[in-house]
């Protein structure tokens, strides 16, 4: 049974915030699936482009260099930022209705949640301007990020909706509490994942979800020339399912188990595949 969008607890808010932490940590926490937007990019790039949209053919078309350097405005429209709300809608529609999905992305808009349970994180200039540094993005992309969050925090504060603001004043897990608590009712009414089984599915649909997130972006022939996925090494969560467990596996993405994701071995952090045995 697929998913009308009433078993999805949003999560938005501006690059450099933390949403995909929290989401992450919520999600294995509580036993939710964990919908990552960021993840779907380059599938939703693909849909756009089938569909004819110009700023997706434009994006694609342009030298790279030349997409950081455009005017503001361009380089929004071809972010494809309030584009990809439907899509983002389509994906979770798809999805079993059971157990809930925590989604979070800067995709997550007013118009996208609607009236369903949503949380926007919003940072403070100087907390988004210290995090987007950290990443030693090219200066044109940290311009852009800086500008999509004055967007998205309009869009919101238009809208009404519910905010944290995070100004790096206290740590993630004051944030994560925070946010548990705005969606306590829901987390208390389920239905989550209850077994090692149901949790290791989870695990394995956010993983599995990163890995086609760049077999999909090596597609690109300008994309090609920056190597393929045995160069991009990613921390996947492990996936021994035990309750608690927050560990992740640093790993190729092209290394990652091979499909179908019924049977192929689980991915372990180190030493835990003594919950293996424990189980078996």
């Amino acid at each position: 049974m697929t998913s009308s969008l009433e078993s999805v607890l949003w999560l938005g808010g501006p690059p450099g915030v933390g949403k995909t932490t929290v989401a992450r940590l919520l999600a294995r926490r509580h036993g939710l699936r964990w919908y990552n937007a960021d993840a779907h990019t380059w599938e939703h790039r693909d849909r756009a482009i089938a569909a004819g949209h110009p700023a997706a053919i434009r994006y694609e078309e342009m030298p790279v260099p030349d997409r950081w350097s455009a005017p503001m405005e361009d380089r929004l429209a071809m972010s494809l930022h309030h584009v990809r709300g439907p899509m983002v809608q389509d994906d979770l529609r798809a999805l079993p209705a059971a157990p809930l999905t925590i989604a979070e992305g800067t995709p997550i808009t007013p118009e996208v949640v609607g009236s369903g349970p949503a949380l926007w994180l919003l940072p403070t200039p100087e907390l988004q301007r210290d995090r987007l540094n950290e990443r030693e993005l090219h200066p044109g992309i940290r311009e852009f990020y800086q500008h999509l969050g004055k967007v998205i925090v309009t869009e919101v504060r238009q809208f009404g909706g519910r905010v944290v603001v995070v100004d790096g004043s206290c740590g993630l897990e004051h944030v994560v509490t925070e946010v548990e608590g705005h969606f306590a009712d829901v987390l208390a009414h389920g239905p989550v994942a209850t077994n090692q089984s149901e949790r290791r599915q989870l695990l394995r649909y956010a993983n599995r979800a990163f890995v086609v997130q760049y077999q999909t972006f090596f597609t690109r022939s300008w994309a090609r020339a920056l190597g393929d996925t045995s160069d991009v090494v990613l921390p996947f969560s492990c996936e021994c399912a035990r309750e608690g467990c927050e560990e992740q596996v640093d790993l190729a993405v092209a290394d990652f188990p091979a499909p179908p994701d019924g049977t192929s071995p689980p991915l372990l952090a180190l030493g835990h595949d003594i919950y293996e045995r424990q189980a078996s």
